[in-house]
């Protein structure tokens, strides 16, 4: 009898993640939200060990600090808000995959998408990525149902452990011709694809395939129907309890097929019991491989975790380092376990407390004297055994089959070469090619001896002693400057579409300079021009705005082509002789400061940005040829409202209304006389310069025209 098993059975990454973590929490306090996985012989243990499952936080006293598991499946946001309001210490264990499609459900949900997830609607991954959109999406398997959606942009994802044959069927029925804008992501975990055609290979070369695993376990049910489509005799086991030799024992060809949620040691028990197994052990490729009508076996030097525990239940196989077996705890000492593995030739096999996972409890250990622990092989002669190693290396493992799919991962720089940096990664070193390391080019490497980079592995390579990655960080910042001008350009064509000239928006200015204001609206930084800040002019931006302070603007000028948009501040603000007519009146005292002299008279400053104009009869009581004669420049003086024109910012001042009469002598009158006549004859021409200026271009030009139009 031959026995074909796959290279990826076993609990999966994510599995084992979640699993290791919950065997971790003993007593009281500790509970998992679901059945960490679908495997009753688990949950059973881990209830055993005081981690209870619980199926609703609403049906639990629970006590502030308890620990509460989120298992590999993941939960929608109202779960973890839930938890933080109880008080409880929640262990995130989502699945990193189930993560991934929870990211990019939340993403474009918000940014305007309609969500469709292609699965089992009941299945508690689904319930969990629909809490991430607001529990609105479409669950279906219906190519139809998906072609009817009523949107103008849809994202479809599918459910991790989905077949894949179902989902490419459904999406090559799916017409989308409703959308404008549709976004397929195939996220199927890459070990349920490698799991289903593994499935596929053994299922077409043996006589009879075995299928182990939960009866609930979705995926495992995948791999059923799978091995049933291409071989006549399939078992579906629950548990090794179900395997009955008597019906297999007459195959020559025999497949074992396993779920992500069956532990290796179910798969050991069932082998156990099996008679007339040949020594050879045969593997399937790689899924990677173009699947074959007959399965390409070897025997494989870097043996796989299946194989190695193959290796375990073998009559007298002697051990390796590096070797993970299955062993029997036959004692528990002060210095720690002594273990022993069936038909072994040797019974020094000894589990140090300090290789022990956790804190050592001699009396707790002593309990489970006559349970099996996994371990891994350390040294020989004699023979020792760490949990600890094991789990490090299967953690490695497991991180080095990310990074060969494309998850990023981080290495320390410890040196350099000619080509580029040296770095490490648990055991394996890591190269980054000079031209890998950023978008630019690199002059000196040295300074990057001893920074953290984040890499994509670009090759991997692990045959033998020879264990390396070969990694690029730029290629990471591609994607994300690739990513982040998308971003942009999609919020500048939001931005664009949203405004147009005339509007009134909110802004914020975020720096000054000797031009104007950049200021930010909605993201965008639009120009506010110095001239566009104030009425009367500002020399500088902070004399009237202020950074980080928010502020109304008017837009004058949208350049989509360029993407400059200006807008004005002064524009939404009164011009000073708006207020004239309800701050002054005629016969009104006002101070006021010469600004220019005229040979008819003076310009008075009344406030910034309105002048009054004071003629040269009303400077004096007596008679002047020119206001040079009485005022100069800067000199500050009171003056008397005689007349108030706003709609042609005009006002007219006298200075004289408020000096005292001068009483004449009598021999001056002739005098006098005659100076009035000469007076009156000036009065009559000035009268006709001012009428002019009054009446010039429909009501005058204004006082700041005249202030620049007219000499000493």
């Amino acid at each position: 009898m031959k026995l074909f098993i796959g290279k990826n059975c076993g609990f999966c990454f994510g599995v084992k993640r979640a699993v290791n973590q919950a065997q971790k929490l003993r007593g009281k306090g500790n509970y998992v939200l679901g059945e960490i996985i679908h495997n009753d012989s688990v949950v059973s243990k881990l209830n055993s060990m005081g981690v209870k499952t619980v199926d609703n936080l609403m049906n639990v006293q629970f006590s502030k600090g308890d620990t509460l598991l989120i298992r590999t499946h993941g939960e929608p946001p109202a779960t973890f808000e839930k938890a933080n309001e109880l008080g409880l210490k929640v262990i995130d264990c989502t699945c990193p995959f189930v993560k991934e499609i929870q990211n990019i459900v939340h993403k474009h949900y918000f940014d305007g998408y309609k969500i469709a997830i292609i699965g089992k609607a009941e299945h508690p991954e689904i319930k969990g990525i629909n809490g991430w959109c607001n529990n609105s999406a479409l669950i279906t398997e219906n190519a139809k149902e998906l072609s009817e959606i009523n949107a103008d942009k849809l994202c479809v994802v599918v459910q991790t452990t989905y077949s894949e044959e179902k989902f490419d069927a459904i999406i090559k029925n799916f017409t989308y011709s409703k959308a404008k804008t549709v976004d397929i992501f195939k996220t199927i975990c890459y070990t349920t694809k490698k799991r289903q055609r593994e499935a596929e290979i053994i299922a077409k070369s043996c006589d009879a395939v075995m299928v182990l695993g939960g009866a609930n376990s979705n995926n495992t049910n995948k791999l059923f129907e799978i091995c049933s489509k291409f071989c006549s005799v399939v078992f579906r086991m629950v548990n090794p309890s179900d395997f009955n030799y008597e019906k297999i024992k007459s195959y020559k060809k025999i497949g074992v097929v396993m779920g992500a949620s069956t532990p290796i040691e179910q798969f050991q028990e069932v082998v156990s019991h099996m008679e007339n197994i040949t020594e050879e052990i045969i593997t399937t490729e790689t899924v990677e491989s173009e699947v074959k009508e007959e399965v390409k076996a070897t025997e494989v030097s870097a043996k796989s975790e299946m194989e190695k525990a193959f290796d375990n239940i073998r009559p007298g196989k002697d051990l390796k380092i590096g070797q993970i077996v299955s062993a029997i705890i036959t004692s528990a000492k002060d210095d720690g376990l002594t273990l022993s593995i069936k038909d072994a030739k040797r019974d020094d096999l000894s589990l140090p407390k300090a290789e022990l996972l956790g804190e050592y409890d001699k009396t707790a250990w002593q309990e489970k004297v006559g349970q099996k622990i996994r371990v891994m092989v350390v040294a020989k002669n004699p023979i020792i055994f760490s949990e600890k190693a094991m789990e490090k290396v299967l953690k490695e493992e497991a991180e080095i089959e990310e990074i060969k799919n494309g998850k990023i991962f981080e290495a320390v720089i410890k040196s350099t070469n000619k080509g580029g940096l040296n770095g490490e990664f648990g055991s394996y070193s890591v190269f980054v090619p000079a031209s890998q390391i950023k978008l630019g080019f690199v002059k000196d490497l040295e300074k990057y001896v001893g920074k953290t980079l984040r890499l994509k592995a670009e090759k991997v390579e692990s045959r033998g002693a020879r264990r390396q990655i070969v990694g690029s960080q730029k290629v990471i910042l591609e994607a994300e400057k690739a990513e982040r001008d998308a971003i942009k350009a999609a919020k500048e064509a939001e931005f664009f579409a949203s405004i147009q000239e005339g509007d009134v928006v909110i802004g914020t200015p975020v720096r000054f300079t000797a031009f104007g204001a950049f200021i930010d609206v909605n993201g965008f930084d639009c120009l506010a021009h110095i001239s566009d800040l104030s009425w009367t002019g500002c020399k500088d931006c902070s004399e009237v705005l202020e950074l980080g302070k928010e502020f109304e603007f008017k837009i004058l000028k949208i350049d989509a082509e360029a993407k400059r948009v200006s807008v004005g501040y002064k524009q939404l603000q009164p011009k000073p002789w708006d207020c004239v007519a309800e701050k002054y009146n005629i016969g009104d005292v006002v101070k006021g400061t010469v600004v220019r002299l005229v040979n008819f008279g003076a310009f008075i400053e009344v406030e910034k940005g309105v002048d009054g104009l004071v003629h040269v009869s009303q400077i004096s009581n007596q008679w002047l040829e020119n206001p040079v004669t009485a005022l100069q420049i800067g000199q500050e003086i009171e003056a008397k409202i005689l007349d108030i024109n706003p709609e042609k910012e005009k006002m007219t001042l006298s200075i004289k209304a408020l000096l005292p009469e001068i009483e004449k002598p009598e021999q001056e009158e002739e005098k006098v006389a005659k100076g009035k006549k000469r007076k009156a004859v000036k009065e009559e021409e000035d009268a006709d310069e001012l009428h002019e200026w009054k009446d010039n271009d429909d009501g005058g030009v204004s006082i700041a025209e005249m202030i620049g139009n007219t000499e000493n």
